[in-house]
Order: C-alpha cells, then structure tokens, then sequence
C-alpha cells in the first residue's frame, strides 16, 4: 500500500500505541468519529443504560428518560437500531406493540459506558476540587489589581 493511502474510506487509524488521535479527529468521514459522537451523546448513554437492565417500550423510556423529547428519543433509538446497538421488534398486537433492547454489541458497549461512570463516581470529588480551585485561580486573575 502506498504511503498516506487508506485501508478504506472509513478507516482512521489503529489503536496502536503510536497512533494519531488528530488523524481521526479532524476527518469528517472518518467512522471512528461519527461512531464516538452517536454513543458519547446524553441521550444514547440513557438508553443504553436502560435498556441494559431490560427490554423497554418506547413510552417506558420516555417517561424514564427526563428532558428528552418524542422526537429526540425516536431520532436516538433510530441511530441505535442502524449501529446494530439496539433491537426493535414490533409484536402483532392492536395497538401495535413495540418493545426495545440491547443487542450483544450494545451489552458489550454498556459494559464501557458503566467503567466510565464507575471511574467518574471514584473521582468525582477529585473533579469538584479541582473545578473549585480552578475557579477561585480564574476569579483571582479577572479581579481588578488594586496598587
């Protein structure tokens, strides 16, 4: 393969100790980007923590899901659902029954999503100090200087 020639349109690197965080962060096509924004947002973190517990109805997310609207709960679980995260099935049933669920891709995301909030639980305190002095440095500079 030439030098500076992708594997594939998508492809953006390894995960290989020296690779290049920017080359798969500036590339709008790159999958590993459009991958991360799609898990990484608040609401797909939501329902795949939900539905890790259980399988759930569209309105039983909702009504669990604070602040999220119809329309940005249909849109996610869309997403979900076409990254091969999440199952739909729609039951026969009148009014028609719809219930969602992890696939074993999406249980195996939940598994990372969870050491994430497991480490920020840990070091929470650690955060808020930090944010603390941070803030108490940032008003020392701003304040006028008195002579």
């Amino acid at each position: 393969m030439e030098d500076g020639t992708l594997k594939s349109p998508g492809y953006c690197g390894d995960t290989e100790e020296d690779y290049d965080v920017l080359q798969w962060d500036t590339r709008v096509d790159c999958e590993v980007r459009q991958i991360l924004d799609r898990v990484a947002d608040k609401w797909s973190l939501l329902v795949i923590a939900l539905l890790d517990q259980r399988s759930l109805r569209f309105t039983e997310l909702k009504r669990k899901i604070d602040g999220v609207s119809q329309r940005m709960l249909t849109r996610t679980l869309r997403h979900l659902e076409r990254d091969g995260l999440v199952e739909r099935t729609v039951y026969p049933t009148v009014p028609p029954r719809v219930d969602y669920a992890l696939t074993p891709l999406g249980v195996s995301l939940h598994a990372t999503i969870k050491a994430l909030v497991v480490w920020t639980e840990g070091h929470q305190n650690e955060i808020a100090s930090a944010r603390d002095a941070y803030d108490r440095r940032s008003a020392e500079e701003e304040a006028p200087q008195t002579v």
